[in-house]
């Protein structure tokens, strides 16, 4: 797994990156990586200095295995972890993941071979009593949304009776993470979801969410909703919720997000020109480097193609925006969804006249989502596009996560008071 090397400031968290990256590549490859030129990173060497804001692009260059050095700056636990997206963020400022849960076998496959050692994966989260699971400083989870039942609420409140989350919650996987919260009690959480979450049932899912956060639990929470297109060639908009247990100075207007746009399709595709990095543990699995050329695989049959443009013909003529997204090595993409498996309709990849176009692989669909190239996808393309599709964009976390750590430091946080839930 991807962790630091060293846990001090940002300077020289970015000069261990440096240190540990040229292990494994030449200057010039780091300063290609980078969009630099090579002086520069000969500069960093003799210096012993390099700037913080290459830390994200370092670190992508660490394999999978670089090992912990000291200790773990905080414990955290990964819910509804997926293929770990969240943790990585977490993980490359020196945090410890001691405790997992993921339902799907699929994903678990891809969770253990890129976050291999430690823990056991744990299963059905709904099945896990919270008491069991280990103490820890910071919860991550990527739940999923579902709608709230308003009948027992509706009927506790004519008859004056006092209602808790478990009540309002019960049912939905929102309340496992909500009872999870207040048995361990963690300094602080950070929970992802699509951004409908906010308008979901005309804004009540997303009332009671921050109710049980707030007033129930305790906890002060923020919130706001992030394009991933600050990051990636992609729009991909999700809120992001961060609670702490005692105040502590969070503001997400600190957060420093480049102008959406400048990242462009043509940086996350295949390079025909013969400078595609050889990645053995994909192979020959998504390009032909012999050849230099995405596998055919990938390119829309007739039949396919002449059905989407069909479809989008029919729609278009009934005054509906349905239809496929053409995109070009200058685009920014759509979003990726889990459904891309399907035929690719959302982001197809313009290939020249008379040519069909084609569907990103799983590694373009890694890159899109923010993966390093050294993140392994050992499942079938299938999988690999579902789970790419129900991912976060990795370095929009990792700016989360960097905003984050200053709060999670045990020396600016008093040791918590007795709480007493609001229904208890």
């Amino acid at each position: 797994m991807v962790t630091v090397l060293h846990t001090g400031p940002d300077r020289d968290l970015a000069t261990s990156y440096l240190t540990a990256a040229l292990k494994h590549h030449k200057q010039a490859d780091i300063a290609r990586h980078l969009g630099i030129d090579a002086r520069t990173v000969r500069r960093w060497v003799i210096n012993q200095s390099v700037p913080q804001h290459y830390i994200f692009g370092l670190q992508r260059l660490l394999p999978l295995d670089t090992p912990f050095e000291g200790e773990a700056g905080f414990n955290y636990i990964d819910l509804f972890a997926g293929i770990g997206g969240i943790r990585m963020a977490f993980e490359g400022l020196g945090g410890r993941c001691v405790f997992t849960s993921e339902w799907d076998s699929y994903a678990q496959k891809t969770y253990a071979e890129n976050f291999p050692g430690g823990h056991a994966i744990n299963g059905d989260i709904t099945q896990i009593d919270a008491a069991e699971i280990p103490d820890h400083d910071l919860l991550l989870a990527g739940f999923p949304c579902q709608p709230f039942s308003i009948a027992g609420v509706s009927k506790k409140n004519a008859l004056g009776r006092a209602h808790g989350f478990a009540c309002e919650t019960q049912g939905t996987l929102f309340f496992d993470v909500a009872r999870i919260i207040q048995t361990k009690r963690p300094r602080a959480f950070l929970l992802e979801n699509v951004k409908n979450l906010v308008s979901h049932d005309k804004g009540r899912t997303f009332d009671v969410i921050c109710r049980t956060l707030r007033d129930e639990l305790g906890y002060h929470i923020h919130y706001r909703v992030i394009d991933g297109a600050h990051f990636v060639p992609q729009h991909r908009e999700r809120i992001l919720i961060v609670g702490f247990r005692e105040a502590v100075d969070f503001d997400f207007d600190a957060l420093p997000l480049p102008a959406k746009g400048q990242r462009k399709l043509a940086e996350i595709l295949h390079k025909t020109d013969g400078s595609e990095p050889q990645l053995p543990w994909d192979g020959e699995r998504f390009f032909n480097h012999t050849a230099n050329r995405i596998d055919q695989k990938y390119t829309l049959t007739d039949k396919l193609w002449a059905y989407l443009q069909a479809y989008a013909a029919k729609h278009r003529a009934a005054g509906n925006g349905f239809g496929f997204g053409l995109a070009y090595p200058d685009s920014v993409t759509r979003t990726l969804s889990a459904r891309y498996y399907k035929d690719g309709s959302e982001i197809l990849v313009y290939q020249g006249e008379g040519v069909n176009p084609r569907r990103l692989t799983p590694r373009e669909c890694a890159r899109l989502m923010g993966f390093p190239d050294s993140f392994r996808i050992p499942v079938s393309d299938m999988r690999a596009y579902r789970q790419f599709g129900n991912s976060v964009v990795v370095d929009v976390m990792r700016h989360v996560a960097k905003l984050m750590h200053p709060c999670l430091d045990a020396d600016i946080l008093e040791p918590e008071l007795p709480f007493r839930y609001a229904n208890a």
